[in-house]
């Protein structure tokens, strides 16, 4: 499979040591150096683009992935905004793209967990959640993908929970994300249900950036060839 590596920081650095270790070729690597060589026909001398830059040039990149035609997987947050934007011009260009807040195969898993717990204690108010995550000081936006991801897994079956703050909050509507930025760390995630009888928690700790990389390999391995609209749930069959 060749590759087009639109980012080429840590993380893209990450995912081309997994790729490569798994056979595939890198033939574009795009970087703050070399931004002139970010163009359509230079994106299509690949099988699959994975994008990893971040919130000011995500969207963009994006959409010239779509319009060379290239699958397209995307790990950049900060942008989500725009993500219904991208969802249509990727059904108007007949291509295929894959977004994931996260694309480790634990997180992911982790996600599984989130939704059943959520769904487990929906029904019993004396539990109060809140969300905590830990990023390194390089992390651009807070709060994480990871953690937004969580809390709208939290927000769709707790209705108490009307939206999520990034604040210490003491209002009984709003679902606390709590961030911190310290180094070095990879990254740590932690759903919290406390009641005035006892405390459930489930964690997540990355202890290097490799989960990271292997999941995108992993995705673009997945959409390669394919069209349509798809997440990490479609790449893992979770």
């Amino acid at each position: 499979m060749k590759v087009a590596l639109i980012g080429y920081g840590k993380m893209g650095k990450a995912i081309e040591e997994i790729a490569v270790s798994r056979g595939h070729s890198i033939v574009l690597k795009v970087s703050i150096d070399n931004l002139e060589d970010n163009t359509i026909d230079r994106i299509r001398e690949a099988d699959v683009a994975i994008e990893f830059t971040g919130p000011d040039s995500a969207y963009e990149n994006i959409l010239r992935c779509l319009d060379a035609g290239v699958p397209t997987v995307c790990g950049s947050t900060g942008w989500l905004d725009r993500l219904e934007e991208v969802r249509r011009h990727c059904r108007l260009k007949d291509g295929a793209f894959l977004y994931a807040s996260n694309f480790s195969v634990g997180v992911n898993v982790f996600f599984e967990l989130n939704r059943q717990l959520a769904a487990l204690l929906a029904n019993q108010p004396e539990y109060e959640p809140r969300i905590t995550e830990i990023h390194h000081t390089e992390k651009r936006d807070a709060p994480s993908g990871t953690a937004i991801t969580l809390a709208e897994q939290i927000l769709e079956k707790i209705h108490r929970k009307k939206e999520w703050v990034n604040h210490i909050s003491d209002n009984l509507d709003e679902l606390e994300i709590l961030s911190e930025r310290v180094d070095p760390a990879p990254g740590t995630h932690t759903v919290t249900y406390d009641s005035p009888i006892d405390t459930i928690t489930i964690t997540h700790t990355a202890h290097n950036r490799r989960g990271f990389a292997t999941g995108a390999v992993l995705a673009a391995e997945f959409i390669k060839g394919k069209k349509g609209i798809y997440g990490m749930r479609d790449v893992l069959g979770l």
